[in-house]
């Protein structure tokens, strides 16, 4: 581990405490002079560091997601190997490439910026810079493929009691991988899977996260300003590792227990639109029905105009306009 990864470790571990040039050097086994261009380096990566004479260096408050700052809150057995991005390509890409390298399951990339960020149907997702939280995490499943619906599911719970923890609101998951908060959609999530040549099963899954945490300067763009939100008003400190940290232990909890569905009273509980009437729409065709719930295989329960009872296991919805 360098200079700078070890100093960083100390720093959160004493956030708000003014540690001395010696005493850093001394810990870190290195020079002052070693110290002093880590603690530069640092600040132009955007940490909050105060360096006063006779006292030493600070970290501040601020929010600048670190793998140690993340860690601090996972605990020390979580047993998860973190990456962590000030900027990416996309989470998904690059956890992709460590798991065809044979990464163990647990292996999480998160980033702060996102260049190629991916929703669904091959969108692109808007990550800006030091406003979001962009988490994939690496699991290796014994699964077919119809199943894996669950691990977005599991995902979309666990990301709503997170949210919740640090908003204190109550969030809703609009099927099947959306999180909204006072309706408007803060969360997407985008579950990929690769399988196996010989006997087409289920070799890994990435479960790419992507949150907007606080709103971008100058607003959201004009195609997406309608419907997207964020999860606080104005930054607040170290909220993204407190984040990152809770989405991941929720998740892992449910993917632990995946075959007993222990997420999916929540999953229903924070259903939106539920007795409200919809458009169910596949490519090009749109029809409209009424959302009754969700079942065990976490299909949508839907009743057609002419009272029809229909399952619905792919496609998108959205609220019918009234007139």
């Amino acid at each position: 581990m360098s200079v700078k990864e070890e100093l960083v470790k100390l720093f959160e571990q004493s956030r708000g405490v003014y540690l001395s040039g010696a005493e850093l050097a001394q810990k870190l086994d290195c020079t002052r002079g070693a110290v002093w261009k880590a603690v530069k380096s640092l600040q132009n990566e955007g940490y909050c560091i105060s360096a006063v004479t006779n006292r030493g260096y600070c970290l501040e408050s601020g929010d600048v997601l670190s793998e140690a700052g993340i860690k601090k809150y996972l605990g020390k057995n979580s047993g998860i190997t973190l990456t962590v991005y000030k900027e990416t390509d996309s989470t998904n890409i690059r956890l992709r490439e460590l798991a065809s390298q044979g990464a163990p399951e647990g292996t999480a990339v998160i980033a702060g910026m996102q260049t190629k960020g991916r929703g669904r149907l091959g969108r692109s997702f808007f990550s800006p810079s030091d406003t979001g939280l962009y988490l994939s995490i690496l699991l290796r499943p014994d699964m077919t493929a119809a199943d894996a619906v669950r691990i977005t599911t599991a995902a979309a719970v666990a990301v709503a009691e997170a949210a919740e923890d640090i908003s204190g609101k109550k969030a809703d998951i609009k099927w099947v991988n959306d999180v909204y908060l006072c309706g408007k959609k803060i969360c997407g999530i985008l579950t990929e899977a690769a399988f196996g040549l010989e006997n087409g099963g289920l070799e890994y899954a990435v479960c790419g996260i992507g949150i907007n945490v606080y709103e971008p300067q100058g607003g959201f763009p004009d195609e997406i300003k309608d419907i997207a939100g964020a999860l606080l008003n104005k930054p607040d400190d170290d909220v993204r590792n407190r984040l990152a940290a809770g989405i991941i232990m929720r998740f892992m909890k449910y993917y632990m227990e995946l075959s007993k569905n222990t997420f999916m009273q929540g999953y229903r509980d924070r259903l939106i639109w539920r007795g409200e009437e919809i458009n169910i729409i596949r490519g090009s065709e749109v029809f409209p029905a009424r959302l009754i719930d969700v079942d065990e295989q976490c299909r949508l329960i839907t009743e057609r105009t002419d009272g029809r009872r229909e399952v619905v296991s792919s496609g998108e919805i959205s609220i019918r306009k009234r007139k």
